[in-house]
């Protein structure tokens, strides 16, 4: 017996230095699989612009914007997070929404101002990465109210990058001139940079549509077909107004949130407060309790 009670330890001690490992679902490869596909077109993206095919370059950032916006929720429709897919979304993300779209830009208009050119656009790119790596420290705070989430700080990197690009849709719509203004594309570009790592709130939009009434399926569903069809239709002017939409909402997103932030912080006060007084009301029930007990217990006076 002796023979076979060293194998089962030595095989015993085998699977501690060499554990095996446990097969990873399919379902948890599919999140990162769409974050590589928009890696890609970020990656195309950046050829098509070195080349002046500005079009398509345009057409892949969009791309990559989409599928930036399917991996995080195919992830948590599957319940295929984990913090490799966060890591691997964000690089993404920085060269998808960061370094693709100042080429693009550089390479269009901002050459001709050489250095001052090439320091705007690395202005830009430096942003979107502090503005992802915020992102990312934010994701570890559970104690941030749930209307919270409704908010980001700052212009988060894929609207960024759609809004950076908004003098070349204008030239592509037939503005003539448009690319000599290099100076105020500069200034567009600092902005949009600089507005990403702000600490201005803009709406996400994670609490739309959580739950939506029956009866309106059929209108958003003809609704999305319809501004599909438009988008695919006049591409240009549908970039031109969505970009210029989403500026003009920053400002009413900001009161938003004061106003909710005010709330919260009367509510959480009220709370406080309350705790304080109920505090206070039991520590004056005490000190009575106690005087009562001191003034009936029997002194050396009454004793005698």
């Amino acid at each position: 017996m002796a023979p076979f009670s060293q194998s089962r330890k030595t095989g015993a001690r085998i699977k501690r230095r060499f554990p095996m490992k446990r097969p990873v679902p399919v379902r948890l490869l599919i999140p990162n699989m769409i974050t590589l596909l928009g890696l890609s077109a970020g990656l195309t993206a950046i050829r098509m612009g070195i080349e002046h095919r500005y079009e398509l370059a345009i057409a892949m950032i969009f791309i990559a914007a989409v599928l930036d916006a399917l991996d995080g929720r195919v992830a948590r429709m599957l319940k295929a997070s984990s913090r490799f897919g966060a890591e691997l979304d964000s690089l993404a993300d920085f060269v998808n929404f960061g370094v693709a779209p100042a080429i693009i830009i550089f390479t269009w208009a901002l050459d001709g101002l050489r250095s001052i050119g090439w320091i705007a656009v690395l202005i830009y790119t430096l942003c979107a990465a502090l503005r992802l790596a915020r992102f990312n420290v934010a994701l570890d705070d559970e104690e941030a109210p749930a209307w919270k989430k409704n908010f980001f700080t700052g212009i988060p990197a894929p609207a960024a990058a759609i809004v950076v690009l908004l003098p070349l849709y204008f030239s592509f719509l037939g503005v003539q001139g448009v690319e000599v203004l290099k100076p105020l594309i500069l200034l567009h570009v600092l902005f949009v940079g600089l507005m990403m790592v702000s600490k201005v709130p803009t709406f996400s939009g994670k609490l739309i549509g959580a739950k939506i009434d029956r009866e309106y399926v059929l209108p958003i569903l003809v609704a999305a077909v319809i501004l599909a069809a438009l988008l695919f239709t006049y591409n240009w002017a549908m970039l031109i107004i969505g970009s210029l939409v989403y500026l003009a909402i920053i400002p009413y997103s900001y009161l938003r949130y004061r106003t909710l932030d005010s709330r919260y912080k009367a509510r959480h006060q009220d709370k406080k407060d309350d705790k304080l007084t109920e505090g206070g009301a039991k520590a004056a029930e005490a000190e009575i309790a106690k005087l009562k007990d001191e003034n009936t217990r029997p002194g050396p006076d009454r004793l005698q």
